[in-house]
C-alpha cells in the first residue's frame, strides 16, 4: 500500500476523541489485487481531508483478499464530508465496491 503520510503520532490523532469507523472488507474471488490498487490511489486522498484525523488500511497477511480500515474523523458531519468526497465517489463508490464480497462497518467513539 506504500508509504503512509502521517505526521502526527495516535496521541496527537485522538486528541479530543472523534468518531472511529472500522471496516472490514473481502474481495470477490480474483479481486484482491485490482482492489488493493485502488486503495493505494485513495489513501493520500483520504489522509489530507480536513477532518480525518488518522487512515488506515491494511491487508490481511493470511488471506489477501482481506483489508481492514482503522479511520478516525473529527466528527460526524467529517465523515459525511469523507463520503461525499470526490475521491470515495470515484475510487470507493465508483471502482472498489463492485469488487467486494463483504463489507462491513462498525462506528465508535473514543473514550
Amino acid at each position: 500500500m506504500g508509504q503512509y503520510a502521517i505526521d502526527k503520532t495516535v496521541t496527537d490523532a485522538v486528541d479530543g476523541g472523534g468518531l472511529l469507523v472500522v471496516a472490514q472488507w473481502e474481495a470477490k474471488e480474483g479481486q484482491a489485487d485490482r482492489i488493493a490498487d485502488i486503495l493505494s490511489r485513495f489513501l493520500p486522498e483520504a489522509q489530507r481531508e480536513p477532518g480525518a484525523k488518522l487512515f488506515l488500511i491494511s491487508r490481511a497477511k493470511d488471506n489477501p483478499a482481506q483489508f481492514l480500515f482503522y479511520e478516525l474523523f473529527r466528527d460526524e458531519a467529517a465523515f459525511k464530508a469523507h463520503q461525499e468526497s470526490a475521491h470515495f465517489k470515484t475510487y470507493i463508490a465508483g471502482e472498489a465496491l463492485p469488487l467486494l464480497a463483504k463489507r462491513e462497518r462498525t462506528q465508535y467513539a473514543l473514550l
